[in-house]
């Protein structure tokens, strides 16, 4: 097999073991998965769905935010982390959205990523979830699956993003990437691969 009929075989068999492949973050929207993911940096997804429901209700849209006071948005993501510089995030992806692309979440990474504290893996999600654009989030377990895999060999996310476009079938990476994140937290970890357990182990170069 070459790379992109070994990648293809891959998306195939990951769809069998994984058939539902959804974003863990609980969102409505573009803004609301664009603020969720913000949030979910250096926190769990667990967490981040805790607090979304009552920040939602209290800045429902990019004009809330954009005039919110950050204060109050600093009490609301508390638990999250980070909340001080992701509150002056959040307010500026507001600010950014109605001064910049008339009050909606711009559906193009190069946009995307211009608004603070949104990056590639943020900017890939929302595309590709929202917008159905062929999207590769490139985060820390797709990085580890794709390494380990033998696709790449490099840790750099925008390396990685690159070089998965070129092989896995546009029409099915996105949903490559969720089920990544399912496989890397349950049988793929940081700690240990455990390869007797892995349905891609037909495929994986550290196997055959």
């Amino acid at each position: 097999m070459n790379e992109k009929e070994r990648a293809l075989k891959a998306v195939l068999l990951f769809e069998k073991e994984y058939p539902d492949a959804i974003c863990s973050l609980q969102y409505t929207d573009a803004f609301q998965l664009l603020i969720a993911t913000r949030l979910s940096a250096q926190c769990t997804d667990a967490r981040v769905n805790m607090v979304t429901p009552a920040l939602f209700a209290r800045f429902p849209d990019a004009k809330a935010f954009a005039n919110a006071d950050v204060s109050e948005v600093e009490e609301l993501i508390k638990t999250c982390g980070l909340y001080k510089t992701k509150a002056r995030d959040l307010i500026g992806i507001g600010k950014g959205i109605v001064e910049r692309f008339g009050g909606v979440v711009p559906d193009k990474i190069e946009e995307l990523i211009t608004l603070p504290g949104v990056g590639r893996k943020t900017a890939n999600l929302v595309c590709g979830d929202v917008y159905g654009k062929p999207a590769v989030v490139a985060d820390t377990h797709f990085i580890r699956l794709s390494n380990r895999l033998g696709f790449v060999k490099t840790r750099d996310p925008l390396r990685v993003e690159n070089e998965m476009r070129k092989i896995l079938p546009p029409e099915h990476s996105n949903d490559f990437c969720h089920r990544a994140v399912l496989h890397g937290r349950a049988v793929c970890t940081a700690r240990k691969a455990n390869c007797d357990k892995c349905c891609l182990a037909e495929v994986c170069k550290k196997i055959i």
